[in-house]
């Protein structure tokens, strides 16, 4: 017995002198250690062997064992360092080349107005609240005093997954939301993409990004429309920033208007910027309907509000006189880092 297992230590010795990488190593440690490994199979044949032989040979069977793992280990510790050795010289940094720039992002023109706007309505006490861009046909019309059959749906009514869900319009689904929690009064902004069925060009989008406002509360008049909207030019265009509304019509608003800004290119007296008139449109408001109120469970005799909407883009375009909608998008770095 011990001659034969002198024998299996040479064997798995001589092999392991003419492995040439780290997995033929295993293959010999399975080949006489595993379970179906020679030194096992001559445990595993014990009782074949007198009693009084067993101590002794087993002895032998772990001391030829011991033998085996511990070069089995000097050579795995061998072919380790040698292939970290060639990986460091591999892998050698030559430190007469040049350094690889590395270039920092930057902020897209649409977040840093964006954030601006957010500071601006935050300051006010406004909420920022944010809602599904999937949305029911309900809340992005009929909760909005759109019922199916109003021509103000035909622009919209574009971009459908089912008969009653579709891609939202506009931002102002999520107002109806807040409203039907009833937790009163409000103060929210709503920013968000919308999607619209619109040709491509350089103030459309099929997809652009909007931002509405809601102030529900007792005693809201048009006055505080006007004095938060003038407040808002303000603050985003400039100290003599003034406002002028013109009359218009919205479902989910009466009365609704138009709003103005003067100028900040020429200061309202004229240029090309603004077409020689001295204003340029950015955005549309109104009072609350009281049908809106009444569908969100608020009671239109004794809370009112008004609303607000305005395009993200429409907002960068005209803070960095941009001319074209498009370059918003294209990813042109050099467009870009001029923010």
């Amino acid at each position: 017995m011990q001659e034969k297992l002198k024998a299996i230590v040479n064997e798995a010795l001589e092999k392991m002198k003419s492995a040439e990488k780290l997995d033929s190593l295993n293959d010999i440690k399975v080949a006489y250690l595993g379970k179906k490994g020679e030194l096992t199979e001559i445990l595993k044949s014990m009782k074949e062997v007198a009693p009084e032989d067993r101590p002794k040979v087993g002895q032998m069977v772990n001391d030829a064992r011991t033998v085996l793992e511990e070069k089995l280990e000097e050579a795995r510790q061998g072919f380790v360092q040698k292939i970290k050795e060639e990986q460091i010289k591999r892998e050698t940094i030559d430190v007469t080349l040049p350094a690889r720039k590395k270039f920092m992002g930057h902020r897209h023109p649409n977040n840093i107005a964006l954030e601006e706007v957010e500071r601006i309505f935050v300051g006010m006490g406004y909420e920022v609240v944010e809602g599904p861009e999937i949305e029911y046909d309900y809340y992005n019309f009929e909760a909005l005093n759109i019922p199916a059959n109003h021509p103000a749906k035909d622009e919209q009514d574009t971009f459908y997954v089912n008969s009653n869900l579709l891609l939202r319009t506009q931002t102002s689904p999520v107002q109806v939301r807040v409203m039907e929690q009833g937790n009163l009064p409000i103060r929210m902004i709503a920013p968000g993409r919308v999607f619209r069925s619109d040709e491509v060009d350089a103030t459309h989008s099929p997809c652009f990004n909007q931002i509405e406002g809601l102030v529900i509360d007792k005693n809201i008049t048009f006055a505080d429309l006007k004095g938060t909207l003038a407040e808002f030019a303000k603050q985003l265009f400039g100290e003599e920033t003034k406002v002028k509304f013109r009359p218009h019509h919205f479902p989910f608003t009466e009365p609704s208007a138009e709003v103005d800004v003067t100028c900040f290119k020429c200061g309202g007296k004229g240029c090309r910027f603004c077409k020689g008139s001295g204003w340029i449109e950015i955005l549309g408001c109104g009072m609350v309907h009281p049908n809106v109120l009444k569908m969100s469970g608020i009671d239109p005799d004794e809370y009112t509000g008004f609303a607000f909407g305005v395009g993200l883009e429409r907002i960068t375009l005209l803070k960095y006189e941009i001319d074209d909608m498009r370059l918003l998008y294209e990813n042109d770095i050099r467009f870009l880092k001029q923010f």
